[in-house]
């Protein structure tokens, strides 16, 4: 897995070079975070603003290290894969409930950047892109759902050549241009946030992993190497790494893996012909293509693979011949990174958040799906109402249940392969294939 971890586009373009210390003593705390990608800091900064300041993280690497410095940095409109899948747990009132979450992360990206002065790179603009004529009906009713819900956004369906006019692709029937969206730097995002958190009066702690937990009545004790942080309450925010460490909780999904290249900076003509927008990308398949240009110029371009489960043995080369099918016109263009990471999925592919059995001060929140982004704004505004205040939308949403993954490390890939497969088959049904 080695070149999983190679250099990619976010830790060398990064803007914000801050260090936290190692814990090296026992501390005491309100609140104790485990994880500091999105999750992590996005719920400590949420309480932060509520005025719980004595919070502390701790990051067994750095903050960053998963998929929040991995990602495609896509700000898109969604929760999750298909609401749908979760109708029958939240009932009719729920799901419109949900639905009207769903549109909340773009904004709330926008607001925590012009209020902290996060240089972040965002920009607005996404593209939801079909293939062939079924996935175009599917583009109107999102269309449709899309306009209805954020009415102030601009929103508009355009098939035909004038696809070209939203994205430089003839691989296209129809595009849904969505203003409202957009895409950003996430590393850069996610640190701007950690800064922030610092300033409220959170502490972070880096290369600390946790290696053991003592659950008290009403209090938790977590161990690092060479320290301790005992709580109140403990946010279990790990995701795709949480590595066997909460039992409870880790049963509850499995990791596929996702793989992204970035691009030589490329000529601005080229650059407008790849996005008249110069905005984010994704088709509307269960298995999606992703990308997006950069400040710098770059092509972005990120995919899983359709039906088995494996890791390419080059990702230069994979990842490449998948961005040529797209933009055959970019075949003389040099590849300069490639990377990929672990996509960290429930079984409804749904984000799980909610507290461990007979544990009300554990919580925990795991699963994006590969929609990690924007979801994570909004999940975790969601998660610290329900650490602190508590609110009917937080009920809602730790209501899901979450199904345990049988034999997840054993038949990982069996698993995977066979999910793919049904996830493919049922798109084709519903519209996405």
């Amino acid at each position: 897995m080695r070149q999983l971890d190679a250099l990619n586009y976010y830790t060398a373009t990064r803007k914000y070079h801050l260090e936290f210390p190692r814990l090296g003593e026992n501390i005491d705390a309100d609140v104790v975070v485990v994880g500091g990608g999105f999750s992590g800091i996005n719920t400590s900064l949420e309480l932060a603003e509520k005025g719980v300041t004595d919070i502390v993280v701790l990051e067994a690497r750095h903050l960053g290290y998963g998929g929040t410095g991995r990602n495609g940095g896509q700000v898109m409109a969604g929760i999750g894969h298909d609401l749908e899948l979760v109708r029958k747990h939240v009932g009719e009132a729920g799901l419109e409930t949900l639905f009207g979450v769903a549109n909340l992360g773009a904004g709330i990206i926008r607001e925590r950047i012009e209020k902290y002065a996060i240089d972040a790179d965002f920009r607005s603009g996404y593209g939801y892109l079909a293939f062939n004529q079924r996935q175009r009906k599917t583009l109107e009713g999102w269309a449709a759902e899309f306009q209805r819900i954020a009415p102030e956004d601009h929103i508009e369906l355009v098939t035909g050549s004038a696809v070209r006019d939203v994205v430089g692709s003839e691989a296209y029937c129809a595009a849904i241009k969505h203003m409202g969206g957009g895409h950003v730097h996430s590393l850069n995002l996610l640190l701007g946030e950690a800064k922030a958190l610092v300033g409220l009066g959170g502490r972070i702690f880096e290369n600390s992993p946790a290696v053991r937990v003592e659950y008290g009545p009403d209090h938790v004790v977590v161990h690092t190497h060479e320290g301790s942080v005992r709580a109140r309450k403990l946010l279990w925010a790990c995701n795709g790494f949480l590595e066997g460490l909460e039992p409870d909780i880790w049963g509850k999904t499995i990791n596929t893996y996702a793989f992204q290249v970035a691009t030589e900076p490329l000529p601005e003509e080229v650059i407008l012909q790849i996005s008249p927008i110069r905005g984010a990308y994704s088709d509307i398949r269960p298995v999606i293509d992703y990308y997006r240009v950069t400040n710098e110029n770059r092509l972005l371009f990120g995919a899983a693979t359709d039906f088995v489960e494996y890791v390419p043995k080059d990702l230069f080369v994979w990842n490449r011949a998948r961005m040529l099918r797209i933009f055959p016109y970019l075949s003389d263009v040099k590849v300069d990174m490639a990377w990929g990471g672990p996509l960290c999925c429930s079984v409804n592919l749904f984000p799980q958040i909610g507290t461990l059995p007979q544990r009300p001060h554990v919580f925990y929140v795991q699963g994006y799906a590969g929609f990690g982004v924007t979801p994570s704004h909004i999940v975790c505004k969601v998660l610290a109402e329900g650490m602190s205040e508590g609110s009917a939308r937080y009920d809602l949403m730790s209501s899901i249940p979450h199904a345990s993954v049988v034999g997840k490390e054993a038949l990982r890939v069996p698993l995977l392969t066979a999910g793919k497969t049904w996830h493919q088959l049922s798109g084709f049904f519903a519209g996405r294939r």
